[in-house]
């Protein structure tokens, strides 16, 4: 075996991985490593804070298939990385968080920068190595990576900063890549047989679609069964827009169309998808999920089947290869729904017809707090615009083979009924975990990964302010990005509830703030600030523009009325009582 250090070891390793591109910032816990990173190929992307390179990771995981590689500063700059490696995994993203420690003949003392760093990331990681011999480096480095795929999730790569020195007899482990098959045999052959016997099917196409790139594997069953296909919730990337079978997402802010169908369905496919439970919540007053039909789950998680919602067939299987082996299964049967796939293609157009209909006239919110926000905002500032025309314009200004980022937030939430996509690979929501200071940072992650793309980042006002200071990352490393903010001046979700609980008592809600197109424009990136319906899609364009063919970052500010979509919590929240006469008022 080959002599070397553990930190050659350990970049060896990574090497071994095919990575790249590492995010963080730079400490003397790793210094050691990192000072062989450029020979190795592999590029530290410095960021200003290391939630943002935790987001970077999961961002460039998201984009590519591949690992994303987070590093930070033992201690605090770990610390900082929980809220994004927690995003990450509700992503099942395949991110290797590594976390330098304290040495070991430090540790239990107190001393500068000490942690104990494994019960921060327990939580949120599907695999936890902790080197515990300088001699093991490799093994532990590589199992993280390999157990990272294996385990469709984060893992964290734990080691005491003085096992980077000295000198081992080491051999580089090769990556151990799992191949996946469709489930077993009996539970595919009764998914089959159910399938057959159905009369109005409907695919859920979910996540486990895009990362096992079984798209075209879900577009082949869908058209042999006829089927309407609705995107799981925050993942409209899982099937192409464009064809006429996809009626668009399910969830908060989803599509009406595909609410409605899957609402008929008496044999639904849960392809690639754990049915969450805030992307089956009832909506636009629709308790749509069908409770009387048969579903059949598929999910390569087999804790994942049955958890949330009651399942007729759960098939632990890979969503391309199962997809696969439902439709060779189907072939050459007569299926009950066969008689009726022309009335359905029928019914399913005329659904999205209206839809599309529904949100050209949606112009406004119309609920009594909105239209005074609206009338306010006619008499003070004159031309503030509404949201949804906002969204409206820029859906039709989006570049093709576009990646758009969401934030969480009121806008961001209505914009899941405007955004959509031809490929899978697309869009990156911030999931379940739903942290603010997400977009910006994880599409700079997914420009990284893949630069020949356009790549829009979507924020609120709020949001935005948690991780704009990542408009420096983008011009220090030229990854440039467009990012659009929604000014609105306010916490809008959070908001939203004040208005329907509390009587319009707002605590805390206002954000008066400075110009973001300016701010931008103070750390290097060109700034537009956008106040007119009409010069929504021309900014989105020259900014993509700039993009692609100028190498710039560009940010889009735009100035929105105070207006509130539907809220996302009401399952927590319900009239206030009070009790003590001098809160008799605040009832």
């Amino acid at each position: 075996m080959p002599r070397m250090t553990p930190s050659e070891a350990f970049v060896e390793t990574m090497a071994a991985n095919d990575v790249s591109d590492v995010f963080g910032i730079m400490g003397s816990a790793f210094m050691d490593a990192m000072d062989i990173f450029a020979p190795a190929g592999i590029r530290l992307i410095s960021v200003v804070h290391e939630q943002g390179a935790g987001h970077m990771a999961d961002g460039y995981s998201r984009a590519s298939g591949r690992h994303g590689v987070v590093i930070g500063q033992n201690g605090p700059g770990i610390s900082n990385c929980v809220t994004a490696i927690a995003a990450a995994y509700w992503a099942h993203s395949p991110v290797v968080m590594i976390t330098p420690e304290t040495g070991t003949m430090g540790q239990g003392l107190g001393g500068f920068q000490e942690a104990n760093q494994l019960p921060m990331f327990q939580e949120f990681v599907k695999y936890q190595g902790h080197v515990n011999n300088p001699a093991r480096m490799a093994e532990f480095t590589g199992r993280c990576f390999d157990r990272a795929l294996s385990e469709i999730g984060p893992t964290q790569l734990n080691i005491p900063r003085d096992f980077f020195y000295g000198d081992i007899d080491v051999e580089i482990p090769v990556p151990q890549r799992l191949d996946r098959g469709p489930g077993g045999e009996s539970t595919l052959q009764q998914a089959a047989e159910m399938l057959m016997q159905a009369e109005f099917p409907v695919i859920v196409s979910g996540g486990g679609v895009v990362m096992a790139d079984g798209v075209e594997q879900c577009k082949a069953l869908a058209e042999r069964l006829g089927a309407p296909v609705v995107n799981s919730y925050q993942h409209n990337d899982s099937f192409p827009a464009s064809h006429p079978l996809w009626c668009g997402p399910l969830g908060y802010q989803g599509s009406k169309a595909g609410m409605k169908l899957i609402s008929k369905a008496d044999v639904v496919v849960a392809l690639g998808s754990r049915l969450g439970p805030f992307g089956t919540l009832p909506q636009h007053g629709m308790d749509y999920w069908p409770q009387d039909a048969n579903i059949i789950q598929i999910d390569a998680d087999h804790k994942m089947l049955g958890l949330v919602k009651k399942i007729s067939v759960g098939i632990c299987g890979d969503a391309k290869a199962a997809a696969i082996a439902l439709t060779r299964l189907l072939d050459g049967k007569q299926l009950a729904c066969d008689a009726s796939k022309q009335q359905r293609a029928v019914e399913i157009a005329e659904h999205k017809a209206a839809w599309e209909k529904e949100l050209d006239e949606w112009t406004h919110e119309t609920d009594p707090y909105s239209l005074d926000m609206i009338k306010q905002a006619e008499a003070e500032d004159g031309n503030w615009l509404h949201p949804r025309q906002v969204l409206r314009e820029l859906e039709k200004a989006m570049p093709a083979d576009v990646m758009v980022s969401t934030d969480i937030g009121n806008i961001n939430s209505v914009a899941h009924s405007y955004l959509r996509f031809e490929r899978p690979r697309s869009f990156f929501a911030p999931m379940s975990f739903g942290n603010c200071g997400y977009s910006l940072p994880t599409i700079i992650g997914a420009k990284t990964a893949s630069p020949e793309r356009p790549a829009v980042a979507y924020a609120g006002d709020g949001a935005w302010a948690m991780s704009m200071v990542e408009i420096m990352t983008a011009v220090r490393h030229k990854i440039p990005v467009t990012a659009v903010v929604f000014s609105n001046r306010q916490w809008g979700a959070e908001k939203k509830n004040q208005v329907d609980f509390y009587g319009r008592r707002f605590v805390a809600g206002e954000l008066d703030s400075p110009s973001f197109a300016g701010i931008a424009e103070s750390m290097g990136a060109e700034g537009i600030t956008v106040d007119k319906l009409e010069d929504v899609g021309p900014a989105l364009k020259k900014a993509t523009d700039m993009q692609m063919n100028d190498g710039k970052t560009c940010v889009i500010e735009i100035m929105c009325t105070r207006e509130l979509g539907d809220p996302f919590r009401r399952d927590a929240l319900s009239k206030p009582v009070r009790y003590l006469e001098k809160y008799k008022d605040y009832t």
